[in-house]
């Protein structure tokens, strides 16, 4: 492969999680409400979540995974359904501290991270059409474990570099602060995500 072929998949991967949506949103609730460890880990589960997708994509699993009716459907609803869990949890328990030292809290958001991005399919969509219109058809197989690697790469540095920011900068102490109405803002955004999810797709 031509370097030009990998900055293109760099910059897609790149772009592809910078956009904000359900996974950021997860990456912020659980850096403000379990602190920079906790934050950290949510966004290392993600990107192996995010790995599976690009390897399957490499290999055609995920081409094959598509092509079955009502599997994509039943991923989404299951993804949704989850994201409602968390979303009524965040309402739950509007306002209550959480101990950033805690033990499992590395555990918990790394689950939840990894959760988000496994029943998404969506990913599973985006990774198919980039590997379609970027990836070579005479590529080898170690080039197209590289470009899975690189985007499962690209994906916890990103969630983990906001992560960082947001524990470094004092932001998610601040928000922190402002428990009560930071849980209830997070616990809505999660429930009209997975309204959408559920009823739209």
């Amino acid at each position: 492969m031509e370097s030009s072929a990998w900055i293109s998949i760099a910059a897609v991967c790149f772009t592809g999680a910078a956009v904000p949506g359900p996974s950021l949103a997860v990456v912020i609730k659980n850096t403000v409400s379990g602190g920079r460890m906790q934050g950290v880990m949510t966004g290392v589960g993600h990107g192996i979540g995010v790995g599976i997708y690009a390897f399957g994509a490499v290999v055609g699993v995920s081409a094959l995974v598509a092509s079955v009716p009502g599997v994509n459907r039943a991923i989404e609803v299951v993804g949704g359904l989850y994201l409602l869990w968390m979303g009524a949890q965040a309402l739950r328990h509007a306002g209550k501290s959480t101990n950033e030292h805690a033990p499992n809290g590395g555990r918990t958001g790394f689950v939840e991270g990894f959760t988000v991005a496994f029943l998404n399919p969506k990913i599973a969509v985006f990774f198919l059409a980039l590997l379609g219109s970027f990836l070579p058809v005479d590529a080898s197989t170690i080039e197209r474990a590289g470009v899975a690697g690189l985007a499962m790469l690209i994906d916890i540095a990103w969630y983990v570099f906001a992560a960082l920011l947001l524990a470094t900068t004092g932001a998610a102490g601040w928000l922190a602060t402002q428990g009560l109405w930071v849980d209830r803002l997070f616990g809505l955004l999660l429930v009209g995500i997975a309204t959408f999810l559920i009823v739209v797709g």
